[in-house]
């Protein structure tokens, strides 16, 4: 069955910096737009950032532009998200997702990796 198995996460100070990966298996990968959701306690599961399967065109939450980035390697089947320039509101559960086609919507999303927790302390 497919896998999503993200990486990364821990406890950082704001202003800090990580760096998500997440690896699939058992997954045409080059064949799905692959976005990165989080959710904090309480709150909804929001989109973070999304990349479409070859073009390299890429997707932001307002929040998180100009200081997050997605990228991908389609040849190691692998997506990464670097988070630069930390803040506290940025403390969730991250998780990778992918999807037959881009989209803001949980539900359109195919596949799920269980999540890698990022802290940021003040």
């Amino acid at each position: 069955q497919v896998q999503l198995v993200e990486s990364g996460g821990g406890l950082v100070q704001a202003g800090g910096s990580l760096r998500l990966t997440c690896a699939a298996s058992r997954l045409t990968f080059s064949s799905f737009y692959m976005g990165w959701w989080r959710q904090a306690p309480g709150k909804e599961r929001e989109f973070v950032a999304g990349i479409v399967r070859t073009s390299g065109i890429t997707y932001y939450a307002d929040s998180v532009r100009g200081r997050f980035t997605i990228s991908r390697d389609n040849a190691k089947n692998t997506v990464y998200l670097q988070m630069n320039t930390l803040k506290p509101e940025d403390t969730a559960v991250y998780y990778c997702a992918a999807s037959p086609r881009p989209s803001g919507l949980p539900i359109d999303y195919n596949y799920w990796g269980q999540g890698t927790q990022v802290t940021v302390s003040s």
